[in-house]
């Protein structure tokens, strides 16, 4: 192409000296048609954007002579398809003169030049500055289809800088690329769909889009047969899909929504299939199209992309999965589907962690939704499977998070939790106890009080595990009873509540082991006791609270932050400090009546 430059430069040369009709070059401008001859026979060592090659260019830009300013403009997009190098404003100046030329060629070779050159970040913030945008805006609005191609193309890549999009939503650039997004022209649609697309980075960007009239277009994108044009709407759709009010929108104006995806799942081009799964999966955080998207049919697209050997695909199939479970009506179409074997191995199978924490997180909802018999994920082998997950030193704090989360859900479960407790449940919390990992650390102590809430049927396993592993149950309770004032007051009554339920179990053994223990009883009694002090000052002191008479009730803890009568436990320190003492004086009141 820059061939086709050199002749058109000797052309004007020779039309310049040969033709009446035509204006004669001034001087400047035939050294500088020479210069550029010259430059072109060794151009892969020049630098068109400065120096004696910038100026001879921006001589033949500010022409009066059309096919000069027409050859200016060609050399301009045509080195920038080769060289995108950060440039300075000498060099933009006169792209973006010609882009203001009368002639359309003229400025489809400017415009062309800044698409190429708005692929740098540095150019991109520049042309801004430098008020490319309004032109570019014009240019859009012609009727040439390359003039709509090359500015909406440069728009396209502007809008991917982030200090951009606020002035190209402001400039009412919007609706046209909205209205070129239905344009005939295949180039001019793709260009349009990615600047649309490009603008969905951010609530305010997707709101304005929303005024201005995309979704139904993006909605239609999605029914064509180009895959690029696909991937562009189901992103973007994918991005307003995020916010509670895009969803509301979708699922209030779009009827035809979810089948159109459904469709897409199925299609051949991987990157859209990944596309669709993220977009259900984002419009499936409402629980109106989680049920909505199982009825049209997803299930059956969906779930065989589970067990496909492309990464990413398993991944957004899984994502979905998640929050499709999330809705207790869709418990039973998933089972009755017959994936269940397939997720609980590919707990296992997976190399990928994400995948790992969205089906663990997706089998947690199924059994946390399904109240008659459960016993269909122990015989395919779950607890199995999350032993050996969490049993791998590979498994990640991540993943291991979301076992023990499941994990809490499956125990208060009276089917399944007696397949826990067999498996060895217990002895797996147990080092978990002593974690780094804060979050990891509370959640098996959780989990262990959740098995301790039914000490009287679990007493045997209990008392097993009284000593052992690592110390057993007894370490874990006398570290978290012990007189430390940097102890997390939410552990210690994590701790005592488990007491105080071995204490109520009934079972011989277990409370023989608890009021036995050398310090246990007595760290739980200096607490209650403490108290009784008016002067104590519940911040400074591990074992202060304010004293009540009477009776204590205590509440049931669980990671979700929830009692058994499902009112929110969230507490301030003043709470979670009385709350500790009054458990510590539950756990002396009780032990005062017992014979042991």
């Amino acid at each position: 192409m820059l061939l086709h430059c050199l002749v058109r430069l000797h052309a004007c040369v020779d039309e310049g000296s040969n033709r009446e009709e035509e204006p004669l070059l001034a001087d400047k401008e035939r050294r500088a048609v020479n210069m550029l001859v010259e430059l072109f026979e060794r151009r892969s060592t020049v630098s068109f954007y400065e120096g004696e090659p910038l100026s001879a260019l921006s001589t033949l830009a500010y022409s009066d002579i059309y096919h000069l300013q027409l050859s200016a403009a060609t050399v301009f997009s045509e080195v920038s398809e080769m060289d995108t190098r950060p440039v300075a404003r000498e060099a933009l100046e006169p792209i973006l003169y010609m882009l203001q030329s009368p002639h359309i060629d003229v400025q489809n070779g400017a415009s062309a030049a800044l698409g190429n050159l708005a692929v740098n970040v540095e150019n991109k913030l520049l042309i801004m500055r430098m008020g490319g945008l309004e032109p570019l805006i014009r240019q859009m609005l012609s009727p040439n289809i390359d003039a709509q191609v090359n500015s909406v193309g440069c728009i396209t890549n502007l809008a991917t800088a982030d200090e951009n999009k606020t002035p190209i939503a402001k400039s009412g650039a919007l609706l046209p690329l909205t209205r070129l997004a239905r344009s005939r022209d295949l180039r001019v649609q793709r260009n349009a769909a990615g600047a649309l697309l490009n603008m969905t980075h951010s609530a305010e960007h997707r709101q304005q889009l929303i005024g201005a009239g995309a979704v139904p277009v993006l909605v239609e994108l999605l029914g064509l047969d180009d895959p690029e044009l696909q991937y562009y709407a189901t992103t973007a759709l994918s991005n307003i899909a995020v916010d509670d009010s895009g969803r509301q929108l979708l699922w209030n104006t779009q009827p035809a929504l979810i089948d159109a995806l459904v469709r897409l799942v199925d299609t051949s081009t991987i990157k859209v299939q990944c596309q669709t799964l993220l977009t259900l999966r984002n419009l499936a955080s409402d629980d109106q199209f989680q049920v909505q998207i199982v009825e049209k049919g997803g299930l059956d697209s969906l779930l065989p992309l589970l067990q496909s050997a492309y990464d990413p695909l398993v991944i957004s199939a899984s994502a979905c999965l998640r929050n499709l479970s999330i809705h207790p009506d869709n418990e039973k179409p998933i089972l009755a589907s017959g994936i269940l074997t397939c997720l609980v191995s590919l707990i296992t199978q997976s190399g990928n962690e994400e995948v790992q924490c969205h089906l663990i997180s997706a089998l947690r909802n199924l059994v946390a939704n399904n109240h008659a018999d459960n016993t269909c994920f122990a015989e395919a082998g779950l607890f199995e499977h999350v032993k050996e997950v969490m049993e791998n030193p590979n498994s990640s704090d991540l993943v291991i998070g979301e076992v023990i989360a499941a994990l809490n859900v499956f125990v208060i479960n009276d089917s399944l939790w007696p397949y826990l407790l067999n498996g060895g449940v217990i002895e797996l919390l147990i080092p978990l106890t002593r974690s780094s990992v804060p979050e990891l650390q509370y959640n098996a102590c959780v989990t262990l009080s959740s098995i301790a809430a039914k000490a009287s049927e679990a007493s045997e396993h209990l008392v097993r595990a009284w000593d052992r592993p690592d110390g057993g149950l007894q370490s874990y309770l006398a570290a978290f009873l012990a007189i430390d004032e940097g102890m997390d007051p939410m552990l210690r009554s994590i701790a005592l509540w488990t007491v105080l339920l071995f204490l109520e179990s009934e079972s011989p053994d277990l409370i023989r082991l608890v009021t036995s223990h050398p310090s246990i009883i007595r760290n739980i009694e200096k607490m209650a006791a403490a108290s009784a002090s008016s002067d104590a000052d519940p911040r400074n002191s591990a074992y202060t609270g304010d004293s009540f008479a009477g009776p204590r009730s205590s509440r049931v803890f669980d990671s979700d932050g929830y009692d058994q009568d499902g009112e929110n436990t969230e507490e301030n320190d003043d709470d979670v400090y009385t709350r500790m003492v009054n458990l510590a004086q539950d756990v002396v009141s009780l032990v005062n009546t017992l014979e042991y």
